[in-house]
């Protein structure tokens, strides 16, 4: 089955998702429940479907592959023993296709960003700031901004910083749960109104902050009345406004993806645990089409 990432209205038919406890990345029908494909994996925190209908996703902390529509090994890339990582302490927990073929991987461990082709090699990489060094805290999501510049998450510095080209960091801010600690930060993706919107994994919170870091709104724990917010990781600002929260380690009776309004009211919500356990930080989903 062809994967198609353009999502037509209508709450989703489709999920795409990976559980580290169960071990599965699996495509799920909503309707049914049906699982309509799987393969196993160990460990997973991103994952994509490209324009060309491929799938971009890992199989542990160092191995990223791409997948075809026949879920054969087409490219693959595996940190531990490439670029002068044999050996030494490295994870991968952020990845991205680039529009010019470069794969985009953050290294956590090595600190740095690398951007390689097909073969494999660098063409690109930036060192990142960080305060609190740990191969598996470095980083969690980071993206490359329209403007060539990197949105990166540090889980273990609580802090979103946007670096420019060179590994200058041009923005940062601070992430903290709603008492004020430091929250271990999952995503965060540039909006089109220039704000930023963040999942803050175990701050139990959503935010959208604007350029000069002042909140401009939110999702709290227990905003949405019958759920609770767990572990936030991937987040996403649906064009029609809706913002679509990954609800990871929330136990059996809540929902492991979420779609919220602006205002706060719940539009869809999934919570698949037969196919999916209590460690699924990674989940796409999208309406198929006619």
């Amino acid at each position: 089955m062809r994967l198609v990432a353009q999502a037509a209205d209508g709450p989703p038919t489709h999920v795409l998702a990976g559980d580290y406890e169960k071990k599965r990345l699996g495509l799920v029908e909503v309707a049914t429940g049906k699982l309509q494909w799987e393969m196993p994996l160990r460990d997973i925190h991103d994952l994509w479907v490209l324009s060309n209908g491929n799938l971009l996703t890992q199989t542990n902390w160092t191995r990223v592959i791409e997948l075809d529509a026949q879920r054969r090994v087409v490219w693959s890339y595996d940190s531990a023993t490439m670029n002068g990582n044999g050996g030494k302490p490295v994870e991968v927990h952020a990845f991205q296709r680039l529009p010019d073929g470069l794969t985009m991987i953050a290294e956590s461990g090595p600190g740095r960003i690398i951007e390689v082709d097909r073969a494999g090699k660098i063409r690109h990489q930036i060192k990142l700031k960080v305060s609190k060094p740990d191969a598996h805290r470095d980083t969690r999501l980071v993206r490359k901004l329209d403007n060539g510049h990197y949105l990166v998450c540090h889980e273990g510095d609580a802090a979103v910083r946007e670096y420019d080209a060179k590994g200058r960091v041009a923005w940062e801010y601070a992430v903290k749960t709603a008492k004020g600690e430091p929250a271990a930060v999952y995503s965060a993706s540039r909006l089109r109104n220039g704000n930023t919107l963040i999942g803050c994994g175990n701050g139990h919170r959503v935010l959208e902050v604007d350029p000069q870091g002042k909140l401009v709104w939110s999702v709290e724990e227990n905003d949405v009345p019958g759920i609770k917010l767990a572990w936030v990781t991937m987040t996403e600002r649906l064009p029609n406004g809706i913002t679509r929260i990954v609800n990871c380690h929330a136990g059996p009776d809540q929902p492991q993806i979420l779609e919220v309004t602006p205002d706060k009211k719940l539009a869809w919500a999934y919570r698949d645990f037969a196919n999916f356990g209590n460690a699924t930080p990674a989940a796409l989903a999208w309406t198929a089409g006619n």
